[in-house]
């Protein structure tokens, strides 16, 4: 992708049309934002197929293994909605506000009705801006952020926190992410990302807990365990190489791991996947 930034609006009419064709496992090189209004979304991500209802979106950060199949839900109606693309320098904390790299969140239902009005007029602003022939990104960039900050609204509903402390331990929480990624190849403990920020294991879990329900171990290992099913699907490296990439020095041990977190060896994943794919 060339662009900073695409926006395409689609149809019921095409979304049956494509709903024939059988796309194949990929990733992108830029992140990318789908808002569907009605219909039924079918989405293999975060290794797993999910039958979606709408109004719902779905994110996938850049380098996310995914696939999406349009269907007909009870009524016959087929999905209409939006996809948006843009690459991560163009708004980068779009990376951290859906935590994509973490968690299994990648699918946010957005309530019908005033919640979803509102997101379906910032999506038709941001058409109406792309189609200009000189489009003010500084505009998009604005409506964009403001469209994440909903869904993120969306999925924290149940998960009331002080508006203040919220704000303060999410900028803590997207450094300890960004540490993460620069270091989750490494065999590095909670200690190491602790004194990274400046501040003691205690209070670095407590906002972990508070923001993914996860502890800073749990975190490490599920970004260090995505990682590991990416590598299993998307390349032919052994199941030691890829326990020696991520850190884990004996096959035995990162088998284990492996297995208690994803109830099946590395060898089973692969398999059961390539079976799924197929």
């Amino acid at each position: 992708m060339d662009q900073l930034f695409s926006v395409h609006k689609f149809t019921s009419t095409q979304a049956k049309k494509m709903s024939g064709f059988i796309f194949e496992l990929h990733n992108h090189d830029f992140e990318e934002l789908v808002i569907c209004s009605k219909g039924e979304l079918i989405h293999f991500i975060d290794f797993k197929n999910s039958i979606l209802e709408t109004p719902i979106a779905s994110f996938v950060s850049k380098g996310k293994l995914h696939r999406v199949t349009f269907g007909a839900d009870e009524n016959g109606c087929y999905p209409e909605g939006w996809i948006f693309r843009f690459k991560s320098t163009f708004i980068p904390e779009s990376r951290f506000q859906l935590y994509a790299n973490f968690h299994e969140y990648a699918n946010v239902q957005i309530e019908k009705g005033r919640c979803f009005d509102r997101v379906g007029s910032i999506c038709n602003l941001m058409c109406d801006e792309a189609s200009q022939e000189v489009p003010d990104y500084a505009i998009i960039r604005s409506l964009l952020s403001s469209l994440f900050i909903m869904i993120e609204s969306e999925r924290r509903k149940n998960e009331p926190v002080e508006p203040l402390l919220q704000s303060t331990q999410n900028i803590t929480f997207k450094s300890f992410l960004q540490i993460l990624e620069d270091n989750f190849r490494r065999d590095m403990n909670v200690d190491f990302y602790a004194d990274k920020l400046n501040m003691s294991t205690r209070n670095l879990n407590l906002i972990c807990q508070n923001i993914l329900q996860k502890s800073v171990s749990e975190i490490i290992e599920t970004r260090k365990l995505t990682e590991a099913k990416a590598l299993l699907l998307s390349s032919d490296k052994t199941i030691s190489e890829i326990g020696y990439e991520l850190g884990y020095n004996e096959k035995a041990y990162f088998t284990n791991v492996f297995k208690k977190k994803a109830g099946m060896t590395p060898s089973e994943f692969r398999n059961e996947m390539n079976k799924l794919m197929s």
